[in-house]
């Protein structure tokens, strides 16, 4: 252990001594305490610094310097030969008032004894300075909303940096042109990044400025360009009307009122409301005009409150006007003259008359339903219909039906509608079946072959067909014959008819049964014949 502490009190130098400090016992630390006293003069605070090298010296020059670490062996010894000494070594501190540093080197003695305590040794190095937390940096696109004449409106935007604390607030700073003279135009820091400086005397030039303030301080300001001038700006009327406005503007009856239309100008323009040429009636209608827009309103609007509204917004003669149009509607009256003018079977034709009141807007159309006296329910037969008249159809036979029309605007229907006064009754209708006459057509028709029969060539014993097609009404009679001799019942030939088609079976044929074939239709009307020729070989 004593070989731990034996570097420190050396010079890094000689580390020849150092071999020779464990030799000598007690002549080491008498020399460790005469060292320190002569650099208090000139450097005491650099006395703690041989302190923590006793730890981190062997770690920084563990390779230059292992002698040390091969020396535990007798380190035990030189700590026995320093326990008798440490009693002359606690007179040392007492001797020189402001010496601190011979009494960290005598303590470290048996600091290292124990093992543990050589930690807190480092402790008192010195530590690294935590950085500053940076202020946050400057707003951005600082500008001039609005000048007045003894105000000015600014905006900005938040700063990209704001740090860990967040921003307090911003600062807005005036100062007038030709001085150095900056004063806070606020007196707290406050987070809108909109502002409005006030009481200021027209005519004037001032700079400004805005810094973001937080915790760390504030940011680097940001300044505008070119000083602002303190004056009123001139601005000509203009009325900036809804697009809701542009056109005919419809309310029902007791619905509010309200219109906001804003407009521009400065100085403050001169607003004035007028129906027909005339005032309006403030009794019913409230006007509210702000510096930007103005409000039109009524709390339950009335027919009578429709009509065209004028609006004039002036300053100092030169002026903007536009004109409203107000509707004011309600459901419609019924239909008048509703008639059932004629009932044919399964149809029937209305008539009918607008109605007397058209509840201040135009008919669009009329609604036409129908109610069978069985069910008694309405039902809709027409939408829209914008004639006075239609025909209804499909009606079922043996039912009475009523009528009723409905009129409807841009409201809606009517509350009431119009109803026939009479029924229409749809009565079944007598009919009596007439069987149509159809001329009789003289199908009679002599034989005709649609197909002939055709040549044919086949093998002995291999049976054979042949066919033709016949017509002829009535049904003609079919003969066959073999060279001109009438086939008759012969167990080798079998003949079919079949919808017209004739067929002959030759049942295993022999060289004999080769020869002309005819087959011959005979009826009433004539008779007609087809021929073929059959030739069978034999094989060889």
């Amino acid at each position: 252990m004593t070989g731990k502490t034996a570097p420190p009190a050396a010079d890094p130098a000689a580390p020849k001594k150092e071999s020779a400090a464990p030799k000598k016992g007690s002549a080491a630390p008498k020399k460790e305490s005469k060292a320190p006293k002569k650099e208090p003069a000139p450097a005491p605070k650099e006395e703690p610094v041989p302190a923590p090298k006793e730890e981190p010296a062997p770690t920084s020059k563990e390779e230059p310097a292992p002698a040390p670490k091969e020396e535990p062996a007798p380190a035990p010894a030189a700590e026995e030969s320093s326990a008798p000494e440490h009693p002359p070594t606690a007179e040392q501190p007492t001797a020189p008032a402001g010496e601190s540093a011979p009494v960290p080197t005598t303590e470290a003695s048996p600091a290292p004894q124990e093992g543990p305590p050589a930690p807190p040794a480092e402790t008192p190095a010195p530590e690294p300075e935590k950085p500053k937390e940076e202020p946050p940096s400057s707003p951005l696109s600082l500008a001039v909303e609005e000048v007045s004449q003894n105000s000015v409106t600014l905006t900005w935007k938040a700063p990209e940096q704001t740090g860990r604390s967040g921003l307090d607030g911003y600062v807005v700073e005036i100062c007038k042109d030709g001085s150095t003279d900056w004063k806070a135009a606020n007196e707290e820091p406050f987070l809108s990044t909109r502002y409005t400086v006030q009481n200021l005397s027209s005519g004037d030039k001032i700079h400004i400025r805005v810094k973001a303030v937080s915790a760390s301080g504030a940011s680097v300001p940001a300044t505008l360009d070119q000083p602002v001038v303190i004056r009123e700006i001139l601005q000509l009327p203009k009325i900036r009307l809804p697009r809701h406005l542009r056109q005919t503007y419809f309310r029902h009856v007791g619905d509010a009122l309200n219109m906001m239309i804003p407009f521009q100008g400065k100085p403050q323009p001169e607003v004035i409301w007028t129906k027909g040429g005339q005032p309006l009636d403030t009794s019913r209608i409230n006007i509210r005009n702000t510096d930007k827009d103005t409000i039109f309103y009524i709390r339950q609007s009335q027919r009578g409150d429709s009509g065209k509204y004028e609006l004039t917004v002036r300053i100092n003669g030169a002026e903007d006007k536009a004109t409203l149009d107000i509707q004011v509607i309600e459901p419609p009256g019924p239909p008048q003259n509703l008639k059932l003018v004629d009932v044919w079977g399964f149809n029937v034709a209305l008539e009918w008359s607008p109605p007397a009141d058209n509840g201040n807007s135009e008919i669009k159309g009329y609604i036409v339903q129908k109610s069978d006296k069985k069910s008694g329910r309405w039902f809709t037969v027409l939408e829209r219909c914008t004639r006075t008249s239609c025909t209804i159809s499909d009606l079922i036979i043996g039912n009475t039906y009523s009528f009723r029309v409905f009129a409807e605007n841009g409201c809606g229907p009517s509350e009431t509608a119009a109803v026939a006064s009479g029924v229409a009754h749809i009565q079944k209708t007598k009919t009596t079946y007439q069987a149509e006459k159809i001329p009789q057509r003289d199908m009679m028709e002599p034989p005709k072959f649609t197909q002939p029969l055709t040549d044919r060539t086949t093998t002995r014993g291999y049976s054979t067909h042949l066919f033709c097609s016949v017509r002829g009404f009535p049904q003609p009679k079919i003969i066959w014959m073999k060279n001109q001799m009438e086939i008759r019942e012969d167990p080798k030939y079998i003949a079919m008819i079949d919808q017209g088609v004739c067929s002959l079976e030759i049942r295993k044929p022999s060289p004999f049964d080769g020869g002309v074939y005819t087959c011959k239709a005979v009826n009433p009307l004539g008779e007609a014949s087809v021929d073929c020729k059959l030739d069978v070989k034999v094989p060889k």
